[in-house]
């Protein structure tokens, strides 16, 4: 879709009076025009085409002529594009002036082909420019258990990673957990006045051993002001409390291992809150005149009518408390700083509940303000996501009213799963090794793709059922309709051979022929995989890409169910049709591998 846009773009500075009309019409942006500026999207409508150019509509009233007389001109000089001759049918024009565009039957069938002979790539070009990428995700706290409100951030933000690692990006992952600040105090206190040795600490139980402290630090006015002395210990450097946090830290780091483990969480770095802890003085001079005294406390006060209350007055963001200690947004303008200075940050994602978008809008803004950061060079993002709630619509909570943990949501998952691959087998079927891998990948499989194939700023109710379905858009859906493709490549194989795991028939340079409607639809929606990668990339929602996958499938199963591949008219068809299964098949692996899934030759 870039390079039809391109190609619309060129058609429209070829021509004088298009470039005068839309300089009139566009002070904000001036000739020439750009891809953006050609108006292109996926046609909204697939029986009109591919895709569409709606730059006739917007063009017509600055050249005087009615849409669809501005659309016949626009049409005349886009034909003539090379680009858009080679890969498409004629243009036609619908309604009041839309361009409609059809890739042609000779495209779809050179560019299936080139994804059979680029399986590592499928059609997906590495990003013109490749960009500095900082993706800051999960961000779990110290001495307390993952739960389920970490799973969103955490999955959200790996894909995120993976797809702009795909595109060519140099992405750095980012783990800011919570290791610093005030409730260390109580926590190492706590660990002293219990008598625990060091070596013993390492395996307590965390999130109890938690509990225990906070209970004491609100009933005991003596704990509480020990606590608050040893926080002055630690961030002074006193040996004795480093020593304790280090433990505890390391036992956290330990804890989340697992998690992350399951969830195939691979090469984020731990980046805390400590890390900034040295940076945060020099944050607070650097603001300069920006931080204000406001009721003791250092603020930072902006102009932007958003950041304002009801009565009109601006909202502070505090930097500095009135003991003098620091907060979330100090650490936060540390970390832009550090992220843009020393990490050369083109772009830097922050996934996180939509809760936080003010913070963050703040954050943003302050950051600009104080020169932290130069918003023309380096794009800050908040990437919110809604609430996971019960399939009642309120917090999704265990039955006595807790936080559900992460670690028993997916022991969960997998748990249900075993049980329906038993109930499957049959009556009297035992649970084999081979059973239990399968419901562990099924499982996990499920919780990720349930909130993946949803729009993340939206709440979503969570449904154990629901996700586990072998039918609608679902992964047990998703990894069937793969493990379908690997049962008919190897009924295809020639005798004698076998098809392990990740092996593929040999397609490269094979013919494809598209001579029937499910062929053509089926190669139609592969060669946009590309599309749908870049879109992702530029607007972050990991939903569109699970909706292609699904969109993919079902494309699939109406070929299969028309054009027979073992049973073909020809062999030429059946090398065909072979193609299309392998790409197919191909194109569910990266994608759901770009959402974190693992996929199963045999369901």
């Amino acid at each position: 879709m870039d390079e039809l846009a391109s190609s619309v773009a060129s058609s429209l500075n070829s021509s004088p009076a298009f470039v005068k009309a839309f300089s009139s019409s566009s002070s904000s942006c001036p000739a020439p025009f750009s891809a953006r500026d050609a108006l292109v999207t996926p046609a909204t409508n697939p029986a009109f085409g591919d895709y569409q150019c709606n730059a006739a509509l917007k063009l017509a009233k600055p050249m005087g002529l009615r849409p669809r007389e501005c659309a016949e001109a626009l049409l005349a000089l886009i034909a003539e594009q090379p680009a858009v001759a080679a890969a498409f049918d004629p243009p036609t024009i619908a309604g009041p002036g839309f361009i409609n565009l059809s890739l042609s039957e000779r495209h779809l069938a050179a560019a299936v082909e080139a994804m059979s002979a680029s399986p590592a790539r499928l059609g997906v070009p590495p990003a013109a420019e490749p960009l500095r990428v900082v993706v800051d995700y999960s961000s779990p706290n110290v001495a307390k258990e993952m739960h389920v409100g970490h799973l969103r951030s955490t999955i959200i933000g790996d894909s995120l990673a993976s797809l702009l690692q795909f595109r060519g990006h140099d992405v750095l992952r980012l783990n800011h957990i919570g290791d610093w600040g005030t409730q260390f105090g109580m926590l190492l206190e706590h660990l002293t006045e219990s008598g625990a040795d060091l070596e013993a600490a390492g395996a307590v139980d965390l999130v109890a051993f938690y509990k225990e402290a906070k209970k004491r630090f609100d009933e005991d006015e003596g704990f509480k002001t020990r606590a608050r002395e040893t926080v002055v210990k630690l961030q002074s450097g006193d040996p004795s409390a480093v020593a304790a946090w280090t433990v505890l830290c390391a036992a956290s780091r330990r804890e989340y291992a697992k998690i992350y483990d399951r969830l195939s969480i691979r090469g984020l770095e731990e980046r805390g809150e400590s890390f900034y802890n040295p940076l945060l003085p020099g944050v607070i001079e650097g603001l300069g005149p920006l931080a204000q005294v406001s009721d003791g406390a250092t603020c930072v006060f902006l102009d932007e009518k958003r950041f304002k209350n009801k009565e009109g007055e601006s909202l502070p963001l505090i930097v500095k408390k009135t003991d003098g200690g620091y907060n979330y947004a100090t650490t936060d303008l540390a970390a832009i700083k550090q992220r843009v200075e020393t990490e050369g940050a083109d772009r830097v994602l922050y996934v996180t509940d939509s809760g936080q978008s003010q913070h963050f809008q703040m954050v943003f803004a302050a950051a600009a303000k104080a020169k932290f950061v130069d918003p023309s060079k380096t794009a800050l993002e908040h990437v919110p996501f809604g609430l996971v709630q019960g399939e009642d619509g309120k917090k999704f909570a265990t039955r006595s009213g807790d936080t559900v943990k992460l670690k028993d949501l997916l022991d969960e998952a997998v748990k249900r799963c075993a049980a329906d691959l038993l109930e499957r087998a049959g009556e009297g079927a035992e649970m084999t090794d081979e059973m239990q891998r399968t419901a562990a990948v099924v499982g996990i499989a499920a919780v990720k793709y349930a909130d993946l194939s949803l729009n993340r700023e939206s709440n979503y109710q969570f449904s154990y059922d629901r996700m586990l379905s072998l039918s609608g858009n679902t992964a047990p859906f998703m990894l069937y309709a793969y493990a379908r493709i690997r049962s008919i490549c190897r009924k295809v194989a020639e005798d004698g051979q076998t098809w392990e795991p990740g092996e593929w028939p040999d397609v490269a340079g094979v013919e494809v022929l598209l001579e029937q409607k499910e062929e053509k639809e089926l190669a139609r929606g592969l060669v946009k995989f590309a599309d749908t990668l870049i879109e992702v990339e530029r607007a972050l929602f990991l939903n569109k890409l699970a909706d292609y996958l699904f969109d993919t499938s079902q494309r699939f199963n109406k070929f299969y169910e028309n054009c027979p591949v073992n049973n073909a008219e020809s062999e030429e068809l059946k090398r065909s049709r072979l193609v299309l299964c392998v790409v197919t098949a191909q194109v569910l692996e990266k994608g759901l591998g770009l959402l974190g899934i693992d996929v199963l030759d045999k369901m």
